[in-house]
């Protein structure tokens, strides 16, 4: 019998989350990954300097705050901090009585700001760094964690994965940035991927996307999706995708 260390939340949907985590395929060894990322009619996903704008519709903004509601973790990239300074919390006045995720922060060379938002009280807050650099960030309620590295000089995600589900992580949302998604799905981390298309224009050559890093090098390299639904949320339209081997 299992035997899951995950808090209570009333929600329908968390419910069918971890129904979905007991049934997937993956290794009982690591949380089950959300991605969920917003991006314009052409894939842009931010400003052609890389700063953070609204895609989201109000109401693709509530189902997001209800994900993170849902979810145990939400994981970015240091890229997201330094760019967009975000809370990485759920607001009251989109969930009520909010369960507030752990945040976790992938940080190789310890660059998290002391006066960023999200190592604030707000919510507890996991950093990930390495060894030479921990000594670099602080938080105020959390800790920071040093971590191995590839032998591509990146922060090793399976070791990250698996500290978080020793720490009764069993659900993790990855909301970016690009190369933080990139790096997920290139590593066949992914189960989940809700992708919200706004209904705009942002163009430029060099303007984010919702997978940055190196990309694929042939066909073979592929990374299939089961696309399970489709829905008009708003202004744009909400797909849900699955990995095909979850």
């Amino acid at each position: 019998m299992l035997v899951l260390l995950v808090k209570q939340k009333k929600s329908v949907q968390s419910k069918k989350l971890i129904v979905h985590y007991i049934q997937s395929d993956h290794p009982m060894n690591r949380p089950h990954v959300i991605v969920n990322c917003a991006m314009s009619a052409d894939g842009k996903i931010a400003l052609p300097t890389g700063k953070q704008l609204r895609i989201s519709s109000d109401e693709d903004m509530k189902r997001v705050y209800e994900l993170r509601h849902q979810c145990d973790a939400v994981l970015v990239g240091i890229g997201t901090i330094l760019v967009d300074n975000p809370k990485l919390t759920v607001k009251d006045s989109y969930v009520q009585n909010p369960c507030q995720p752990l945040r976790v922060v992938l940080d190789a060379q310890g660059r998290t700001p002391s006066d960023a938002f999200v190592v604030n009280d707000a919510a507890e807050t996991v950093i990930f760094t390495t060894n030479q650099h921990i000594k670099k960030v602080h938080v105020q309620r959390g800790q920071v964690h040093a971590c191995p590295e590839t032998t591509q000089g990146i922060l090793d995600l399976h070791y990250v994965l698996s500290v978080l589900f020793e720490r009764g992580i069993r659900t993790l949302l990855v909301e970016g940035g690009s190369t933080i998604i990139w790096s997920f799905f290139h590593e066949h981390l992914v189960d989940e991927f809700f992708l919200y298309i706004g209904s705009l224009i942002i163009g430029g050559d060099q303007t984010p996307t919702v997978a940055g890093g190196q990309g694929i090098v042939s066909q073979k390299d592929i990374i299939p999706l089961h696309l399970c639904n489709l829905q008009q949320l708003g202004t744009g339209v909400l797909l849900h995708y699955k990995s095909r081997s979850s």
